[in-house]
């Protein structure tokens, strides 16, 4: 526990003063040069810092299932604070992520999300969430994969969470593919309330993408249950083995 805490506080101080260098350096390039693909660089480097301080690997099977030729929405379940970095790192190089109105209140990294892309949340304000939703729609069609955790928040059990419809509502409009994506481990690594980190490895599995096209709007909740039925799948088939 002692080794663990240690790696945690220089996880938590290496990877946040590798933002405060980094996120002014790749804001004022992707300005500058309209290069927003500096701060997926920039983005992915800091969580390859986290993850070697603190002892985190992953593992990850199925991969022949990811959509490489077109934006898709990506639907994981949500163990942890470990599982947003994991994946974004882990499954596609560009994802972009609908995140809490709430890291909006951390002003260098909320721009920093902004301009690369990520949409902020506020589940509190339907109409501003559903405003959301429509510019990741619009985000997809141009071209753009997003990550969701529609639980919504991390669960305490291995038990999955209902799952909130905004993110299917975004996949349907923008006529998309979901991913499902399921974590494993992400619990054993960081517990909800504490601040360590603790080194083990992860497991994510990728399913077969649930089709979107043609679906209507009122059948939501019967692609909802579809999706959360396959990560229920992926989750019983137990952690990634070699």
């Amino acid at each position: 526990m002692f080794i663990a805490g240690v790696r945690s506080g220089l996880t938590f101080v290496g990877v946040s003063l590798y933002v405060m260098v980094t996120a002014p350096v790749g804001m004022v390039l992707a300005t500058v040069f309209r290069w927003k693909g500096i701060l997926y660089a920039f983005g992915h480097g800091g969580v390859q810092l986290g993850l070697w301080l603190s002892g985190i690997r992953f593992k990850v099977a199925g991969r022949s299932h990811l959509p490489h030729d077109r934006a898709a929405v990506y639907c994981a379940n949500h163990q942890s604070n470990v599982d947003p970095p994991v994946l974004f790192h882990a499954v596609h190089p560009r994802l972009h992520i609908l995140y809490k109105h709430e890291i909006d209140q951390i002003p260098l990294l909320a721009r920093a999300f902004r301009m690369g892309g990520f949409i902020p949340v506020d589940r509190r304000n339907k109409e501003a969430a559903m405003r959301s939703i429509e510019r990741g729609a619009a985000s997809i069609r141009s071209g753009n994969s997003f990550l969701i955790f529609p639980e919504g928040t991390r669960s305490r059990t291995d038990a999955l969470l209902p799952f909130k419809k905004g993110g299917f509502i975004m996949a349907i409009k923008a006529g998309a593919p979901i991913v499902p994506v399921a974590v494993q481990g992400g619990r054993d690594a960081m517990q909800r309330g504490s601040a360590i980190i603790r080194p083990v490895t992860l497991s994510i599995r990728v399913g077969e993408p649930v089709e979107t096209s043609g679906v209507p709007l009122n059948q939501r909740d019967e692609l909802i249950d579809r999706v959360r039925d396959r990560i229920a799948g992926l989750l019983a088939e137990g952690p990634v083995v070699d």
